[in-house]
């Protein structure tokens, strides 16, 4: 079964990292990446860039509005994410635990609906 973590923290937090700490911090990152890669548990991964950069797209009664922004004011915000495709959901559990944002931050564990694939 396949699950996205969704990877929320605080982007200032790391800003207040030396930069040994934020080059340790990637490592840990790295290292698990590629356990979770070199095992086949990984489906897909990305950092996503700061907030700053996010637009967010409404449409009401045909009308559609775009805002510079994230949806919602919060001090945490996604900064990434994994796909993974692994047996259950204490795998996924497993796997959230090891993520480094887990330890300041929150890892949001969530599996990925899957649609029957129509054939013609």
């Amino acid at each position: 079964m396949r699950y996205m973590l969704l990877i929320a923290g605080d982007p200032e937090r790391f800003a207040t990292l030396s930069q040994d700490e934020q080059q340790g911090w990637m490592g840990e990152y790295f290292q698990f990446t590629t356990e979770i890669s070199e095992s086949g548990e990984l489906v897909a991964g990305d950092p996503l860039h700061g907030i700053e950069t996010a637009t967010t797209v409404t449409v009401r009664d045909g009308d559609t509005v775009t805002t510079d922004g994230p949806f919602a004011e919060t001090k945490e915000t996604i900064g990434g994410y994994y796909i993974v495709d692994v047996p259950n959901l204490d795998r996924a559990l497993e796997l959230a635990a090891k993520i480094p944002d887990a330890r300041v931050g929150k890892i949001e564990v969530r599996p990925i609906m899957e649609f029957p694939v129509e054939t013609a």
